[in-house]
């Protein structure tokens, strides 16, 4: 069973954050400039939240703020669910899936070691099925 320690190494990027001070502009300019959906928020080394592409539509447009004068920390969920690098992959999806949420933040000790989106957990399990397909196939032709 894959945990998510096994995803984190099999991913290219690294972890990316921005300080809660940050306007939402420049939150969305690095999200654009990585290709990513969602940017931890750190406050020096601590967890204060995350900012995502939902929070932006959610929350500064519909509101009628502009992103560019609005904090990070005026929009960003504070609430944060996180995972430990011993969660399985199903761990993530149940949780994901039941709190239809895309990011998970994962702490080692309390420290933000990486992010695992839907999409890494989704790929993660696709290719643990097809493995187990290949594995009953070859059953199967002996």
């Amino acid at each position: 069973m894959k945990t998510v320690q096994h995803m984190l190494d099999g991913k290219r990027s690294q972890l990316s954050s921005i300080s809660p001070e940050a306007s939402v502009y420049d939150a969305l300019s690095l999200m654009a400039k990585l290709d990513i959906g969602a940017l931890v928020v750190l406050d020096g080394d601590r967890l204060a939240g995350i900012f995502s592409e939902r929070d932006y539509a959610r929350k500064v447009i519909l509101f009628g703020k502009t992103s560019r004068e609005t904090q990070v920390k005026e929009v960003m969920t504070d609430k944060v669910l996180c995972v430990r690098l011993t969660h399985t992959v199903e761990e993530c999806m149940a949780l994901m899936t039941g709190k239809r949420i895309r990011h998970l933040p994962v702490l080692q000790e309390k420290k933000v070691v990486g992010v695992v989106s839907i999409g890494d957990v989704v790929k993660e399990t696709i290719q643990e099925q097809q493995m187990l397909i290949e594995q009953l196939e070859s059953y199967i032709h002996q």
